[in-house]
């Protein structure tokens, strides 16, 4: 099975959270999984950062360096994937969220995260 990581939850296993279930911690720890972050994720964290809305206690760059350490593929923006915000239903809003909904169809991913609109979309979702 292969896994994409939603920001929160990539951010949150990063920091050793309490926030991600067990559930989720042990499927991104499995290296028999393939484990994707988008760079959408990345986006929206800089995005986040320079608007001093996110604090990530390490720098930027570090992020790509733990991203390569843990494992983990970068999972680039498509055609195919804006291509499948055309027909995606607007139960959630927020630009970053779809692209990864759409992302996750388009590629057959699981969804790892918790974010309570992620059910009403025809994705995989474990949390």
């Amino acid at each position: 099975m292969a896994y994409l990581l939603d920001t929160h939850t990539f951010l949150w296993f990063l920091n050793g959270s309490d926030d991600l279930s067990a559930k989720a911690r042990k499927a991104v720890e499995d290296n028999r999984q393939l484990n994707y972050v988008s760079i959408v994720s990345f986006w929206e964290i800089a995005i986040k950062i320079s608007l001093g809305k996110l604090e990530l206690g390490i720098s930027y760059e570090e992020l790509q360096l733990q991203t390569i350490k843990n494992g983990f593929e970068f999972l680039p923006l498509t055609f195919e994937h804006s291509a499948g915000l055309i027909g995606l239903e607007f139960h959630h809003r927020d630009p970053f969220d779809r692209i990864i909904i759409s992302q996750a169809i388009v590629e057959g991913l699981t969804i790892i995260g918790k974010d309570q609109n992620f059910p009403k979309y025809p994705v995989k979702l474990l949390w």
